[in-house]
Parts: structure tokens; C-alpha cells; sequence
């Protein structure tokens, strides 16, 4: 049997932060399971994270108007994307499991794992309008957000300052993991590490390292997959009215995004929902 990979892709300036040691924690516990483990540590390799023009080697479909989608898109079609993002897109494919791990900078990630999106995620590589959401081209691979954040969890609940974990997950966990077909595993959340003693911070790296033991079996979260949707221009992508109509009974939305109007199914972008209503079918 093949020894499976994982990758990790990590953002911290410092190697004596929290983020290191939780990234030392998941390379050590995962490498004596038996994976193969790389981490692309984006500050050590200062990894650039603005997309331009140079990312393209050669000539440009359309000078006049440069598409940085459409561009990437031929040029990882021909071969002609730069030398760092080949790299990791080769990671990448190689990876059953991608973990980022990262602290938490204005409710989502920082710019240069931002970057790292933007740049290795390319149209053609990571997605197409054919194949997307469940019928993703990363469908059989496992991706999840490990991060800490410097707000304790109690401002990120839907009754706290910060509002809803779940709202503020959504558009990293749906728009891009798992738009790109990833099975996403539910978040693993440091809460305020900076402003824990040292015993507490001790317990979340044991309850990180006890649930390494087990992830890649863990049940994915829930998201509406695309049958659900008339997925057509004319129909303009949106749920088919028939499903709503199923829906109009039931006491929580499908999904945190698609809530048609309802109470958001609770947890739904921080753990499985084992039941059926809930099922479609800050900065350190």
C-alpha cells in the first residue's frame, strides 16, 4: 500500500509561536502514523502572495485586458506557470489530507496563505464551472483550517461581539475548500492561546494530538450539494424549486449559507451533523 501524504500549509512569522508548535505537534503525531508529511512554511520561503502578471511565463492569451483567472487557466494548461506554484500544486496532488494552519487574522486568513490560495488554486487545476462543490476535482481529498485566534470563543458564539464562528468559517470552508471538491473535516479551533496559562495551552496541543490519531476517518462536514441546484444560466444556479419547497417545513436552513430564510442549522460549519434536519440529504 502506497504511504499516504499530507500536507501542511503553514503561516506564522514566528517558530516559537503557538501556530509552530501546533504544526510540530501534527508533523511528529502524523509522521509515526505511518504519512508522509510536507509543510510549506509560506514566511520561511517568502512565498509572494500578490497575483500578477509574472506568475504566467511566456505570452499572454489577451494583452490588451489582463484576466488573471483566465490567463493562469491556459498557462496551466501549457505548462507555463511559475516555478513556486508548480511546486505546490504538485504537493497538492500528491496530498490526501491538506491542513492550514494559521492564526486567525481578521476573521480569516493571513494575506500570504490568502495568496497561496489565489496563486496554487487556479482554474483548470483546482476547479472548473463543470466540476465543483461535491463534483469537485478534489473530491477525493480531505482539507481542514487548524488556527488559533486572540478572541476567546465566547465572542465568536451567535450571542457574542464577534457573532457566529460558523458565518465567519463559511466563506473560507464553502467558497474555497470545498468549492474546489475537498471533503472539508471539521476546523480545529485554539481559542485565545496568547491569553492562556501554560497548562491550558498544553491541553489543546494533547487534544490536537489525540485527534490527529483519527482524522482522516472522520465524517466531513455537511454541505447542499449540487443536485439540489438547477445548474444552468437560465435556471441561474439556485436552488430548484422543488427543494424549497421540501425545506419549507423544516425548522433550520441547509446549510449555514443557505439558510432560505431560516435559523442557521446549529454548528453546521463546526462539526458533522449527525442529524437529518440538519443534513441535505481576532489575531494571535
Amino acid at each position: 500500500m502506497a504511504q499516504k501524504t499530507v500536507l501542511i500549509v503553514y503561516a506564522h512569522q514566528s517558530p516559537g509561536s503557538f501556530n509552530a508548535a501546533v504544526r510540530d505537534v501534527a508533523v511528529q503525531e502524523l509522521t509515526e502514523l505511518g504519512y508522509r508529511v510536507h509543510v510549506s512554511d509560506l514566511y520561511a520561503v517568502d512565498f509572494r502572495a500578490n497575483a500578477t502578471r509574472d506568475d504566467i511565463i511566456g505570452d499572454l492569451k489577451n494583452s490588451e485586458l489582463f484576466q488573471y483567472g483566465e490567463e493562469t487557466m491556459h498557462a496551466w494548461m501549457e505548462g507555463r506557470l511559475g516555478d513556486d506554484i508548480v511546486a505546490e500544486q504538485r504537493k497538492v496532488e500528491e496530498a490526501e489530507l491538506v491542513i492550514f494552519q494559521f492564526p486567525l487574522y481578521w476573521f480569516s486568513v493571513p494575506a500570504i496563505m490568502k495568496g497561496w490560495m489565489d496563486r496554487v488554486l487556479t482554474q483548470g487545476f483546482a476547479f472548473s464551472l463543470k466540476r465543483m462543490y461535491n463534483n469537485g476535482i478534489f473530491k477525493d481529498k480531505k482539507a481542514m483550517l487548524s488556527f488559533t485566534t486572540g478572541a476567546a470563543q465566547t465572542m465568536f458564539q451567535p450571542d457574542g461581539i464577534n457573532g457566529d464562528i460558523n458565518v465567519s468559517l463559511w466563506p473560507l470552508q464553502n467558497g474555497t475548500l470545498h468549492f474546489c471538491g475537498f471533503q472539508v473535516l471539521a476546523p480545529q479551533i485554539f481559542w485565545s492561546p496568547s491569553h492562556c496559562p501554560a497548562a491550558a495551552r498544553a491541553a489543546m496541543l494533547d487534544g490536537w494530538r489525540a485527534r490527529l490519531r483519527g482524522l482522516l476517518a472522520e465524517k466531513p462536514l455537511t454541505f447542499a450539494p449540487c443536485e439540489l441546484f438547477d445548474l444552468s444560466f437560465q435556471g441561474g444556479f439556485q436552488l430548484r424549486p422543488e427543494v424549497k419547497e421540501e425545506r419549507r417545513s423544516r425548522p433550520f436552513g441547509i446549510t449555514t449559507g443557505h439558510h432560505l430564510g431560516k435559523p442557521l442549522p446549529p454548528d453546521n460549519q463546526t462539526r458533522a451533523q449527525p442529524s437529518e434536519e440538519n443534513t441535505p440529504g481576532c489575531r494571535k
